[in-house]
C-alpha cells in the first residue's frame, strides 16, 4: 500500500512539475522579451534595449544551418522593402548568430550582403541568450513591439511577410 501511494505521489509530482515548467516559459506572446547584450561583428557591445520604440524582428540563425542560410535572401528583401521604416526608426532586424566561428559568420554576412544588425557571442548552442529565448531549433525568430513585448514568434516566409506588412502599415 505504501509503495502504491509513493508511486502515485511521484506521478502527481511529475505531472504538476511539467505543467509548472510549461507555465513558466519566458518566450510567449504578451510577455517582455529578455534583454540581449552581445558583441557585434566589430567587437563592440550591442543591447536589444537600444531598439526601444521600434518593431524588431529578432532572427536566430547560424551559417551552418541550411534553412537559415536559405532564409537570409528573404530577410534581405524584407529589410530593403521596409527601408523607409528602418530610416524613420520604426523597424529593425536583429540577427543573433549561434555560430562559433567568427570568420564563417563574417563571410556569410558579406556573401548575403546583410545590412541589418548582427550580433553573436560565438558560443553556439551554449549561448546564454539562446537559452533565455528557449531556442531549440533554427531558424527561430521573435517579433517585439516598441515596448519590448513579444507580439509574434517563429514566423517565416509569407506568414512573416504578411505580419510585417500589417504591423508596419499600422504605424
Amino acid at each position: 500500500m505504501i509503495n502504491m501511494r509513493t508511486h502515485f505521489t511521484v506521478l502527481l509530482f511529475i505531472i504538476f512539475s511539467g505543467y509548472a515548467l510549461a507555465q513558466n516559459s519566458k518566450i510567449e506572446i504578451g510577455k517582455k522579451a529578455p534583454e540581449i547584450t552581445m558583441p557585434k561583428v566589430d567587437g563592440s557591445s550591442f543591447s536589444l534595449s537600444t531598439l526601444k520604440g521600434k518593431l524588431v524582428l529578432i532572427d536566430f540563425w547560424a551559417t551552418w544551418c541550411g534553412p537559415c542560410v536559405e532564409e537570409q535572401p528573404e530577410l534581405k528583401t524584407l529589410y530593403d522593402t521596409y527601408a523607409e521604416q528602418v530610416k524613420s526608426n520604426k523597424f529593425e532586424i536583429l540577427g543573433v548568430s549561434l555560430d562559433k566561428n567568427k570568420d564563417s559568420w563574417k563571410k556569410a554576412i558579406d556573401r548575403f550582403k546583410i545590412n541589418w544588425l548582427q550580433i553573436s557571442d560565438l558560443k553556439f548552442w551554449k549561448s546564454p541568450v539562446a537559452k533565455s529565448y528557449e531556442v531549440d531549433e533554427l531558424p527561430f525568430n521573435v517579433i517585439i513591439d516598441g515596448e519590448g513585448t513579444i507580439i509574434a514568434k517563429n514566423l517565416h516566409g509569407k506568414e512573416l511577410e504578411e505580419f510585417l506588412k500589417k504591423s508596419l502599415s499600422q504605424n
